[in-house]
């Protein structure tokens, strides 16, 4: 049985994803790993991330891990988050940096204008704990995991596809804002089910079934 790689290139939680898919996965194989031939022979892909959006592209480049990202989610069942969600896209206002254009669509920064409750006070930036998240669409990712089900964030950007048929979920705080996309082989999330309790390795067992 072909291994689950989480690609390692020097930002990101990555032990504690490692270590989820294997509770949800006993007796599979994960490699955490910075070899593009490691991650070109997985049989799933895992893309994870935590840092500044320069940085990350910085690094992924230094490692030569550009192009094998790219061929991974072209290929085969592939999970972004966070970082690894915005880095997809074309561009972002992180740094004024190129991403690798895998999805159509930018990376903005929350507006300050809308950083307001209900209650009129401020909301902080970075946006920082558990929130809900509203799925727009059926799909095998979400199966068994309720509409609306809280899961754990932490971020100052969201990303913003410009093709709307990318949506797969949306989350509110001061406005709503994108959450996950889905694209055939490709679902991507801000959020971090490694750190999302029930729901998060709920989700996690869903992609090691998931036969896109």
């Amino acid at each position: 049985m072909s291994h689950v790689a989480i690609i390692d290139y020097g930002m990101g939680n990555l032990r504690s994803v490692a270590k989820a898919i294997e509770h949800v996965a006993p007796g599979r194989q994960v490699v955490v790993t910075s070899e593009p031939a490691v991650v070109a022979a997985a049989e799933r892909v895992v893309f994870p991330g935590q840092g500044a959006m320069p940085d990350c592209m910085r690094e992924l480049d230094r490692r030569g891990l550009r192009q094998v990202v790219k061929d991974a989610a072209a290929s085969k069942p592939f999970l972004g988050i966070c970082i690894g969600q915005q880095m997809l896209f074309e561009h972002s206002e992180e740094g004024d940096v190129a991403g690798l254009g895998i999805l159509p669509g930018r990376v903005v920064r929350f507006p300050a204008a809308d950083m307001v409750a209900a209650d009129g006070s401020r909301l902080k930036v970075p946006h920082m704990g558990w929130n809900e998240v509203h799925q727009s669409r059926p799909h095998a990712m979400w199966e068994g995991i309720p509409d609306g089900e809280r899961f754990y964030f932490v971020h100052s950007y969201f990303v913003v596809p410009s093709e709307p048929a990318l949506l797969a979920a949306e989350t509110g705080y001061g406005l709503r804002f994108t959450s996950a996309v889905a694209r055939d082989n490709i679902f991507a999330m801000q959020c971090h089910p490694e750190k999302s309790a029930q729901a998060g390795l709920r989700l996690l067992s869903n992609f090691i079934s998931w036969m896109p």
